[in-house]
């Protein structure tokens, strides 16, 4: 029982983590509005998103073998004008950990997974970072990185921001003394599951439970 409250705990921290302002409260006040949806027919500059599978990789650094998550993708411009592609990518656990693509991965580390990866076309967070023209014919594929800083994880969900234009004002606490204004941005979300120890989990893919837009 004490095992199932505490998973179920981590769970719920972060979920709150990952969700950003959704469903937040001041002071123990219920947000004045539910949190904003995407809209259901894109307004604004939007990519089209292929996800490849989570992995996890071991490197050797200068400091032994390390693990490493790590997401391909592919951008496709159908918008009809060239667009800049910016990605702003966040990896939550269900431990709450918090982790930004790049931070805390060497240059060597990127080049030793994109070589394992055998796809001259692919390109890292860094170099990705472009104007992308339109049509089929300039879709380009990109590698985002992680530190597996853990490993008995149940879930870890990723957050790719960066594929749209469309944001929305959202204001948490109008009525008290303390409102609060924040920017969501249409972001993806995916959720994978990573159950039990994972040291062991090799190049196999993680199973992606839930892929949806979110406001964040």
């Amino acid at each position: 029982m004490k095992k199932t409250t505490r998973m179920l705990t981590r769970r719920v921290c972060a979920a709150a983590l990952g969700l950003g302002v959704m469903g937040l409260s001041v002071a123990g006040t219920p947000a004045s509005a539910a949190a904003p949806e995407p809209r259901p027919v894109p307004t604004r500059w939007e990519f089209t998103f292929e996800p490849g599978p989570l992995r996890l990789a071991w490197v050797e650094t200068e400091n032994g073998p390390a693990p490493y998550f790590y997401l391909t993708y592919r951008v496709t411009n159908f918008w009809g004008n060239d667009l800049l592609f910016a990605p702003d990518v966040t990896l939550v656990t269900s431990n709450s950990e918090v982790l930004r693509s790049g931070r805390g991965v060497s240059s060597a580390v990127t080049e030793e997974i994109m070589n394992r990866l055998r796809n001259p076309l692919l390109e890292s967070q860094i170099d990705i970072v472009s104007t992308v023209l339109e049509g089929p014919e300039h879709a380009r594929d990109g590698v985002v990185i992680w530190p597996a800083t853990a490993l008995n994880v149940d879930e870890v969900t990723v957050y790719f921001a960066g594929l749209s234009g469309e944001y929305e004002a959202y204001t948490v606490g109008r009525d008290t003394d303390d409102p609060r204004r924040y920017s969501l941005r249409k972001t993806m979300m995916m959720r994978f599951a990573t159950p039990g120890d994972i040291d062991r989990q090799g190049s196999r893919p993680f199973d992606l439970i839930e892929q949806r837009w979110v406001m964040r």
